[in-house]
């Protein structure tokens, strides 16, 4: 096949064979192979022949782990051509990501192979292509590892599938291991169903990034000293890498915008939050960059778009999250700017493996950020279950004695977001704990314990990821060897490239008014605070009288923060203030000016009439310095503060039901403000410091308004998230 250097590469000798001639299996391979990539002179790769004649030949099963653009998906589409041509049943593809399923169909079209997904994308076309499986016209389908928990799925369609399959491949398969840098819980019940197939199906798993911990913990998943594994070198001769520290943000994206179109071709600038992707966007798309944000709130139809612009070279970059990582495929992707770390070097390497597969030559260049280290601690404190919190679940499902249990209606007895609850749920239910039915979850009554042991090698081993991440970026050796090593790569080397080894290939200065612009850019002010419509599912059991739709009457109107904690500029800002633990004291006269400026550009319907803030036992002095001073330029009366009649329980980050019950009884109107509402003519501006879950504001401008206050206006320094 022809590589992702641009060069053929020879033949693989495999069982003692010279070249492809060898075999009738090895011909017939090579005839795909060239009409999957229409060259009539490509070859195989070395190590790609060994594993198709394992998988056809000896149906035995087999871990691939090679470099992004070394032609993984050519092994199991030929694979799955002689084995449908020998009569095996389809092939069921595990992909992580639409726009990986996307690529792949069109690539086995290529192969004559026919390729079919069911996703959440395109379920008015799942009956179509169950059908066709049934009259097995279908050569491929493609699943997602979360469909194969979907009840109607796992019983009705999985079953018929896994009877007739004639190869499962398991593609991205790092996400197995609790070792990957991208595990996923899903991820986890593979095994399970691997374990379950008969020893003649060929069993076929491929990654690009895996070190060698995890691939031992993936080769026993799949079936231990019997697994194959083909491993190759990782350096990409391609990749010219490089770090360059900037003092700030304003530094940073000055840079970025002064520099982007100096950049080969089209690429990827990553962020790691989505709130950074959409400003840094916004802000190049101002300078004149044609950009777009690619995030995890991007819709499908949007990203399918996105995806096709930047392969057509339509647009300079696309500013992602890493919603756009595994999966996609455009091998001249010119450059890979990262615009803070990702929490190790091994995420850092599938990142930048999008670049430069099919050209002599691309850019990567690291811009780290002072905020880098607290993104990484929220991650991974956000994605590890706690005993108390999976305890209480499995009581909750038990005292439900079988029926099923949604996820929101957990929630009343489970104090955890959403995602964290079902996240938590993925976990028990591979762990069989659980089982997804319709209608939610139940109990299946198995025995089980936290296993802290493993939770604590998983945190340890993260907190050593971060630390190489670190030295990654400080590092005065290659830095191509660097990455080779940390995925235990033994033929690393220099690379004689990147900025270590010929010095830094890109400029370090930033224009001034470049700088000064980026710094207006960040300087923006004003994000919305949506108002909360329908009270949470089951508030009774929690004492609170709130069910349904809340009445426009007592719901606060559309409100304003100063920003978001994880925005560029401000949200830096705003997280030393607000940290935990932080002084309380009155805001600065910099705080104050960018609070009069958010009010400054607020479209109301109509002008606030008083400020009444919210009473705080952590920040009195902030939050009463705020609503005195924004009184004072607007000329508003100042009605005081809400009555604290009870300390809210619980803290930050608890689930809408917890947060709810918490903040329903901690709240009065005194007689005195009580009076005061009577006469307003216009709404009230009600100030806080810090919007999380929402509830506070709600619960706050329900009291307000049934005290008489003609309106509600939210305000607050800074919005969680």
């Amino acid at each position: 096949m022809v590589g992702d250097e641009g060069a053929a590469s020879p033949v693989a000798a495999t069982g003692g064979r010279d070249g492809a001639a060898g075999t009738d299996t090895a011909t017939e391979a090579l005839r795909v192979l060239r009409s999957l990539v229409a060259r009539p002179d490509a070859e195989f790769h070395d190590g790609q022949l060994e594993a198709i004649e394992a998988l056809v030949d000896a149906g035995r099963r087999a871990l691939v782990v090679q470099r992004t653009g070394w032609g993984k998906s050519a092994v199991y589409f030929v694979a799955t051509s002689l084995l449908r041509t020998r009569g095996a049943g389809p092939t069921l593809l595990i992909s992580p990501l639409l726009a990986l399923m996307r690529d792949q169909v069109a690539a086995a079209e290529r192969a004559g192979v026919h390729a079919v997904s069911i996703s959440s994308a395109n379920q008015h076309e799942w009956e179509r292509v169950l059908d066709a499986l049934d009259d097995d016209s279908v050569d491929v389908l493609l699943v997602s590892p979360e469909r194969l928990n979907n009840p109607d799925f796992r019983e009705r369609t999985l079953p018929r599938l896994l009877a007739r399959t004639g190869l499962v491949v398991v593609d991205e398969a790092h996400c197995i291991s609790d070792w990957g840098h991208d595990f996923r819980p899903d991820y986890r019940r593979l095994g399970a169903l691997v374990r379950g197939l008969p020893a003649s199906v060929p069993v076929l798993a491929t990654t690009a990034t895996a070190n060698s911990r995890v691939v031992t913990d993936v080769a026993e998943q799949l079936g231990g000293d019997e697994v194959l594994t083909v491993r190759g070198p990782l350096a990409r001769a391609s990749l010219r890498l490089g770090v360059l520290r900037l003092g700030d943000d304003a530094a940073r994206l000055g840079w970025l915008t002064e520099h982007l179109g100096d950049l080969p071709g089209s690429g990827i600038v990553y962020a790691l939050t989505v709130a950074a992707a959409e400003d840094t966007a916004r802000m190049l798309r101002d300078a004149g960059h044609e950009v777009h944000a690619y995030t995890g709130r991007t819709d499908n139809d949007e990203r399918d778009r996105l995806e096709r612009a930047l392969k057509a070279d339509e647009v300079k970059a696309l500013v992602a999250t890493s919603a756009l990582g595994m999966g996609f495929d455009k091998p001249d992707l010119g450059f890979v700017v990262h615009l803070g770390a990702p929490s190790s070097p091994v995420a850092y390497y599938q990142q930048v493996g999008r670049a430069g597969r099919a050209t002599a030559n691309a850019d990567v260049l690291l811009l780290p950020g002072a905020e880098d280290r607290h993104i990484w601690e929220y991650f991974a404190t956000a994605s590890m279950p706690r005993r108390e919190q999976a305890e209480r679940v499995l009581a909750a499902l038990a005292a439900a004695g079988g029926n099923p249990r949604s996820t929101p209606r957990l929630e009343v007895e489970v104090e955890l977001r959403r995602s964290q609850l079902e996240l938590l749920l993925k976990v028990l239910d591979v762990d069989g704990a659980v089982r997804r039915v319709q209608g939610g979850w139940v109990s299946t009554g198995e025995p089980w314990t936290f296993d802290a042991e493993r939770y604590a090698r998983i945190a340890a081993a993260r907190s050593a990821e971060q630390q190489a991440m670190l030295d990654y970026e400080s590092t005065d050796e290659c830095r191509m060897a660097f990455l080779q090593r940390a995925l235990d790569d033994p033929t690393a080397a220099p690379c004689g490239r990147c900025d270590n080894c010929a010095g830094p290939w890109y400029p370090s200065d930033v224009d001034e008014t470049a700088r000064a612009s980026a710094t207006a850019a960040i300087s923006r002010v004003g994000v919305p605070i949506e108002p909360r419509k329908q009270w949470p599912q089951g508030m009774a059991e929690r004492g609170v009288a709130a069910r349904g739709r809340i009445p426009d009457d007592e719901r606060p109107l559309e409100g304003r923060a100063l920003a978001r904690l994880t925005d560029l500029g401000w949200g830096g800002v705003l997280r030393e203030v607000l940290a935990p633990g932080a002084p309380d004291g009155p805001a600065s006269e910099r705080l104050v000016h960018a609070c009069v400026d958010v009010l400054r550009t607020w479209d109301w319907a109509q002008r606030p009439s008083a400020v009444v803030a919210v009473p705080s036992r952590t920040r009195p002095e902030l939050i009463g310095s705020v609503a005195t001073a924004l009184g004072s330029i607007g000329r508003l009366p100042v009605l005081g503060a809400l009555d604290l009649v009870s300390a809210p329980s619980g803290g930050p980050g608890g689930n809408s039901a917890f947060r709810l019950a918490a903040v329903w009884p901690a709240f009065a109107i005194g007689p005195q403000l009580e009076s005061s509402l009577a006469e307003l003519e216009g709404p009230v501006l009600l100030v806080d410091d810090l919007v999380d879950s929402g509830w506070t504001m709600t619960v706050a401008a329900r009291l307000l308004r049934r005290a008489g206050a003609p309106g509600v206006l939210p305000f607050a320094l800074a919005l969680r998230g």
